[in-house]
């Protein structure tokens, strides 16, 4: 489990952003905190993978934390949660170190393909050897917010597309719709459908394999450029 501190100063908003985390497979909260101060003890009494970490808070700011995290000697990855919008925070956040930078508001399916990225870029990483260029450029495009999905009909969500981008490239060999649907963390149904639409598009394709039961199953797999 890749576990995280969520920091924010509202409490509400806290746990709202808690929740989505522990909606997303592999994922666990260790913590939640409201304060600077607070994020940096949170960090100091037990080890976490990742901060989700809000700008403005009330004894200082999240670009202020990374510093000291840094100081610290602290590897922990940080994803900025923000609603700063200028660009200097935006710049001076990658400077810094920081993974990600989600603007504020947003919801379980705006954070999703985050974390389904940072996750990605976790299970490379850890694999260990040597690196490609291709890969390098993989590892570096997991956390872009770069999309693959096509133009969406009215009532399909982009995000949801990409969580199942996401799938398809970090797998090794054609899924089922149940398997992407349980690495996605969706319903087989809602990945059957944006595997259709992702089909349609010229995105993904379609292959049959036939099992023991003479019955052909559909597996899936990207074929566009990552």
């Amino acid at each position: 489990m890749i576990r995280v501190l969520v920091v924010d100063d509202d409490v509400r908003v806290a746990a709202v952003n808690a929740a989505y985390v522990a909606k997303v497979p592999g994922f666990a909260v260790a913590a939640v905190a409201h304060s600077a101060a607070e994020a940096l003890a949170r960090v100091a009494e037990q080890p976490v993978d990742l901060v989700l970490l809000d700008h403005y808070l009330p004894d200082g700011d999240g670009l202020g934390v990374v510093r000291e995290l840094r100081d610290r000697g602290h590897h922990t990855d940080v994803i900025m949660v923000t609603a700063a919008r200028d660009l200097a925070t935006v710049r001076a956040a990658q400077r810094h170190g920081a993974l990600q930078y989600l603007v504020k508001p947003f919801s379980l399916a705006g954070l999703r393909p985050k974390l389904a990225a940072y996750a990605e870029l976790r299970r490379t990483v850890d694999g260990g050897g040597e690196a490609e260029q291709a890969e390098v450029d993989r590892i570096f495009g997991a956390l872009s917010a770069r999309t693959g999905e096509p133009d969406l009909p009215k009532g399909h969500s982009p995000t949801t597309a990409e969580v199942v981008r996401r799938v398809l490239l970090s797998a090794e060999e054609p899924l089922s719709a149940q398997a992407i649907a349980e690495r996605a963390g969706m319903s087989r149904q809602t990945a059957q459908r944006y595997l259709k639409l992702l089909e349609r598009a010229g995105r993904v394709v379609l292959s049959l394999r036939y099992g023991e039961t003479g019955r052909p199953e559909h597996r899936y797999a990207w074929t566009a450029p990552g």
